[in-house]
């Protein structure tokens, strides 16, 4: 299976980088192949511009997209299955891939008269400082699973799952580490069930 992995988090020395390369090393042991868009490191442009926005406002597929929306979807359909690697920041992705979306999810593309094609399957991994049962009892978790499934995945993909690797906050060094081995087996084993 061919994997594109959109991640997104400002720093290398973080927890989400370990579960990244663990969750690569599950796909490698699988067999699979994969693509990376590392958006910070590419310095992604996140900000949409008026011509990006009257294109959409206008649903005008005809004007042209700029090379580097471009490139992000022909990432998209030249892959299997779609994975997001993200650190939860207010119970959302980071801004940097929230913009991602706004620029790559374009009319004709993901909506209107469709040219991304349905992938197989679509996994967002995202770490979370606060624990999965807090996340759950404060309602959070669910409107994760709202925008990121129901709203950013809906039909473009044929099966879709959402993974919180949790208790990951420095503030908590003691439930971190407790959990710090648990989370990376959970990232190595989704890449190698993907």
């Amino acid at each position: 299976m061919r994997v594109f992995i959109v991640y997104a988090h400002p720093s290398e020395d973080s927890f989400t980088r370990h579960a990244r390369d663990s969750f690569i090393r599950g796909l490698e042991a699988a067999g699979h192949s994969y693509m990376l868009s590392d958006l910070y490191k590419m310095e992604f442009r996140t900000d949409i511009s008026e011509a990006e926005y009257l294109r959409e406002a206008n649903f005008n597929e005809g004007a042209p997209l700029p090379e580097d929306v471009v490139a992000e979807q022909n990432k998209i359909n030249s892959s299997d299955a779609i994975v997001f690697i993200y650190p939860v920041f207010w119970t959302e992705a980071p801004a940097k891939l929230v913009g991602w979306f706004d620029r790559v999810w374009t009319f004709g593309f993901a909506y209107g008269n469709r040219s991304m094609k349905q992938l197989e399957k679509a996994l967002i991994i995202c770490i979370a400082g606060h624990s999965l049962q807090r996340l759950k009892e404060y309602g959070h978790f669910d409107a994760m699973k709202t925008v990121m499934l129901g709203d950013r995945m809906f039909d473009r993909v044929k099966s879709k799952d959402l993974i919180v690797l949790d208790s990951t906050s420095k503030y908590d060094a003691e439930a971190r580490n407790a959990n710090w081995d648990r989370n990376l087996e959970t990232a190595f084993e989704a890449g190698r069930r993907l």
